[in-house]
């Protein structure tokens, strides 16, 4: 076996988000723990760091790297990330760049075509960084026994096999010192004065064609062990103070088995708690589970509703039916839970016709549960490049056409990728085949249901603010008239009202 030679990597988050949604940058503390064992590792997050660029530079003249591991979203993340990859290249031009995280792995081409970017980790990274940093430092040029590494052989890009991912070592502990006071990542929200992220699991079981999580991970999940729960949880609560969890655990409740001893440590601690869940996963639970879930302290469950279509969620592999939905919705009123549902509107076939059939659902969910959250997307599919490598070529999917009935074109480069169009696009903002038309017909319903029914997540606007426009917009919810409400729209930009597909909690 290879000796494991000692390397000092620098991680970079460039998200630049306000510094009331900064949240852990719990990806980079897996690495930085993973890095740590045979090595070290400095943490450059730029939801603290302002100026991601300035920060990374600062931190390269300070200390000496063997590389810089990125962790790279699609969306607004793309700029910055593209940005401090040039820079890093203009004055450390010897120095390895690996890009890794949701868009090096779902775009893998895409990333490796940038002239700053060395290298790609497709899913999971806490083997594959390491590995090939050993190899970097050994003088290795045939990396192709690294799995999840994507690479550049004498300019042409190799695709290693997938590694598959694991959560077996429960003894790892993140680093959470290396990003200064953490406790300033502790958010007021409407869970709590000082609610953390935390991920438990990591994976879904499920394969939806739309997801980015069913592409990383291939259907595939696993779950912490109680004792790593507790002691984490544990952590948070006893010595950062958090009285509240945001968990960003792909599928919180899997199955009901496995989920009983985590809900019981749950239940010990008592942290009012959010999370994304299914709506069968919901449904099949026993009564005594649900006893433990409301001892737990669940507050809000986020739920993939997508569609009203039974046909729609059967194209995209969702595996839920449209009474299911219904049903949820009544079960968690009867628990004290919050669904927080979202749909995806305006798909590519029967794009109008699906969008106004998804509004009437919305409403009829409404009155099951006034409570109900309801979370508005655009339909904006994966390509086919981008799908696991099991799901490739299975089944042919909707056609992606624009408003001239041309195939739509992904971009080829980061930099495209930055683009308004394509930004709404990762975003789940805009699609090509929406007209003017429905795109505002779009914005003016979410207006008028936002208004009619402020979110419970919004702890920034005065409650008389929030029931004014409830009231102003009732009139319009209550006949139906989504059309141009610029009443609404004109009082939003005094009131501001948060919006959850925006912001998160």
């Amino acid at each position: 076996m290879a000796v494991m030679t000692p390397t000092n990597t620098l991680l970079v988050n460039p998200t630049v988000t306000s510094r009331a949604s900064a949240r852990f940058p719990l990806s980079l503390l897996h690495l930085s723990a993973a890095l740590d064992r045979n090595g070290s590792s400095r943490i450059v997050d730029g939801n603290v760091d302002r100026d991601v660029v300035d920060a990374t530079l600062r931190a390269l003249g300070e200390e000496r790297f063997d590389a810089v591991g990125i962790s790279v979203m699609g969306g607004p993340q793309m700029a910055p990330s593209i940005a401090v990859s040039k820079a890093i290249r203009e004055h450390r031009p010897d120095l390895p760049i690996v890009w890794g995280g949701y868009f090096p792995t779902l775009y893998t081409d895409t990333a490796l075509s940038a002239p700053y970017v060395d290298y790609a980790i497709r899913g999971q990274g806490e083997e594959s960084l390491p590995e090939l940093l050993a190899a970097l430092g050994r003088g290795e040029r045939d990396l192709s026994r690294i799995g999840g590494l994507s690479w550049k052989n004498d300019g042409v890009v190799v695709h290693n096999p997938n590694r598959r991912f694991s959560l077996d070592n429960s003894g790892i502990v993140l680093p959470y010192d290396k990003l200064g006071d953490p406790r300033r990542y502790l958010a007021p929200t409407f869970l709590g004065r000082r609610t953390a992220a935390h991920q438990a699991a990591i994976g879904c079981r499920f394969r939806c064609t739309f997801c980015g999580v069913a592409a990383m991970f291939g259907g595939a999940t696993a779950l912490p062990t109680t004792a790593r729960l507790e002691r984490d949880l544990g952590y948070l609560k006893h010595q950062l103070g958090a009285d509240s969890i945001q968990f960003f655990d792909h599928n919180f409740f899997d199955r009901e088995a496995d989920m009983v001893p985590l809900l019981e440590i749950m239940a010990k601690l008592e942290l009012p708690w959010w999370c994304y869940a299914r709506s069968d996963a919901l449904l099949n639970l026993s009564e005594s589970t649900w006893k433990l879930v409301r001892k737990s302290r669940l507050r809000m469950a986020y739920i993939g509703a997508e569609s009203p279509s039974g046909a729609m969620l059967k194209e995209i592999r969702k595996g839920t039916r449209p009474d299911q939905t219904l049903e949820v919705a009544e079960l968690c009123r009867r628990h004290g839970v919050i669904p927080e549902l979202s749909f995806m509107v305006a798909p590519p076939v029967n794009t109008e016709e699906e969008t106004l059939h998804t509004f009437e659902f919305i409403r009829e969910l409404k009155k099951i549960n006034p409570q109900s959250e309801i979370i508005v997307y655009i339909y904006t599919p994966l390509p086919e490049g981008s799908k696991h490598e099991k799901e490739r070529g299975k089944r042919a999917s909707m056609p992606l056409l624009d408003l001239n009935g041309d195939p739509v074109v992904f971009p080829t480069s980061p930099e495209e990728w930055t683009e308004r169009r394509w930004v709404d696009y990762a975003c789940h903002a805009d699609a090509p085949w929406l007209s003017d038309d429905l795109r505002r017909h779009i914005q003016d319903f979410v207006t008028v249901l936002r208004c009619r029914f402020p979110t419970v997540q919004d702890l920034r606007s005065p409650p008389w603010a929030k029931r004014g426009l409830s009231a102003m917009a009732a009139w319009r919810y209550r006949r139906r008239r989504y059309d141009r409400p610029w009443e609404l729209n004109l009082a939003n930009r005094l009131v501001r009202l948060r919006m959850p597909q925006v912001s998160g909690l």
